[in-house]
Parts: C-alpha cells; structure tokens; sequence
C-alpha cells in the first residue's frame, strides 16, 4: 500500500491547491522496513513524502505512534482508525460455507502473504511439536507468496505433508473459518491484519504471537484468545496447547473487541475525517 501512497504524494505538486490527501498506512512502519526487503532509500522516501500528507490513517495507536518515531511525524498528523470489517456479512458467509476439511482435526486456520514477517515457518514447526498432544491436528494456510517453496520444503522435511494444506488464495476466506477450530496468527511483525479481525468476527477461538503492540493491546486478557508470551515456535506451541486443551469442539467467542471495527462504526470515522477535511478547505476560502 505505501508504494501507492508515495505516487499519491509525489504527484501532489500536480493537484489544484485545494485538495487535501489522505493517507492510509496499513500495517506497521518499522515491519516494512525490517521485513518488506525494501531498498535503503524506501525509508527517505517515507520521511521526505508522508510529511506532506494532510493526514496519515493508521489502524491502531501503537501503529500511530511506531510511524511518529519511524518517521519523526508530527502527532497531529496522525489519525487512528479501524479497519472497516463487514461482520455481518463474515457471519453469513460461515454459515452458507460448506466444511473445508476431512478428519477429526482439530482444525487450525492460518491466512496471510506466504513471506517472511508473517512467521509461517515458525507455525510449521510448532504444528510438527503439538502432534505429540493432537496427533489428528491439521493445518490450512491460505495465502500466496515468495516464501510457499521454502514453507513446503519445511514442511515436507517436518513429516507434516498429510497434515498441512496451502490452499493458496482464497476468493472468500471467510468460507474457511466456519469449520475451522482455531485461528492461528503466528506473525512476527504485523499492524493489526484484517485476517485477524474476520476471524474475531466468526467468533472463532485465537491463537496469537504478539507481533506488534496493536495486536497485544486488542487481544491481552480476552475470551477465546490465547496470546503468546514471546515471538517463538516454543512459544506458539505453549499457547496452542493451552487452547485446544481448554477448547470444546466447535466452541466459538463473542469477541467484543471487534465492535469497533464493524463496518457501519468504522465507516462514520473516516466520513468525519474527510468532513472535517472539506471543512478546512471552506474555511480557508477555497472553493
């Protein structure tokens, strides 16, 4: 998404002056430099363009304040919103889905962008320990990506070919969760992914690394929600075991905290923004 955001803002010399941009950050600052094998000067260009952003959308207060000190923005530059999430329409999608897998399970959910910072080689060999417990657990990761060579190789290596499934990408993910036990997401850096909160919309129960402070502040002490000391195979494997050994089969969560984020709620802040936005131009005197 930046990439699109620094076309945006290089052409803004281009714009009538009246126009205000907004900006979207979706997922952290720091994991896009650390893990998006980005060129040494992708961070130039974030300091010298989002500095002429009018406002810069991020997802989360600890992605806000991650950017601020990636960045040196200025605070009030910055504008927390959630991700707009469309529950109902997850829910119904659980509902008409038909199952997606065989065996007794239990069923583990991974989605995401087969890359490096998205930490599935770490879920692989955290799978490969709890089949000493859950012999029957399998595991689908839907996703595309660079790393889906080396993930089977490791996979393959970890005698897990029977047991694991890349589904590649899926049109309608939300088709997967309504037979799936567990969400799994075994990132090791991440903003707060909508995988995550689709999941959190389906009720299912959440296996979690803390791979950002976003992702610890939404999910610390909830429900259904098992949240891992560290960023760790050994600590993904204490926090899977410690869910399906509590979990009934099919059991699912309220997950309150995803109410923030449905779609209707979400929406109205980034209308208030961009009105807020057109109330700046009017009171400047541009047409």
């Amino acid at each position: 998404m930046y990439h699109l955001n620094f076309l945006v803002l290089l052409l803004r010399p281009f714009f009538p002056r009246p126009v205000r941009i907004l900006i979207r950050q979706n997922g952290t600052v720091s994991s896009a430099l650390a893990f998006g094998n980005t060129p040494q000067y992708t961070r130039l260009l974030f300091r010298s363009l989002y500095r002429h952003a009018d406002k810069v959308i991020c997802q989360s207060a600890a992605m806000a304040s991650d950017l601020a000190h990636e960045l040196s923005t200025e605070p009030t530059r910055l504008a927390v919103l959630p991700n707009p999430i469309d529950v109902d329409s997850i829910r119904l999608a659980m509902e008409q889905g038909l199952s997606q897998w065989n065996g007794p399970g239990p069923h583990l959910l991974a989605v995401g962008r087969l890359s490096r910072e998205k930490g599935f080689d770490l879920l692989l060999e955290a799978l490969h320990s709890v089949h000493r417990s859950f012999p029957t657990a399998d595991l689908t990761i839907a996703g595309a990506g660079p790393e889906e060579a080396d993930l089977k190789s490791l996979c393959h290596s970890l005698g897990l070919d029977s047991g694991v499934r890349f589904a590649g990408v899926i049109a309608e993910p939300a088709a997967l969760l309504g037979s799936a036990s567990v969400f799994v997401l075994s990132s090791r850096q991440e903003g707060i992914p909508n995988a995550l909160l689709e999941a959190a919309a389906g009720g299912l129960p959440i296996v979690a690394l803390p791979a950002s402070e976003g992702i610890i502040d939404l999910l610390r002490g909830q429900p259904g929600a098992w949240l891992a000391n560290d960023i760790s195979s050994a600590a993904l494997v204490a926090s899977l075991l410690q869910a399906l050994n509590a979990l009934r089969p099919g059991e699912r969560f309220a997950h309150s905290f995803i109410e923030p984020f449905r779609i209707d709620r979400a929406i109205h802040g980034y209308e208030q923004l961009i009105d807020a936005a057109l109330e700046d131009i009017g009171r400047k005197g541009q047409p």
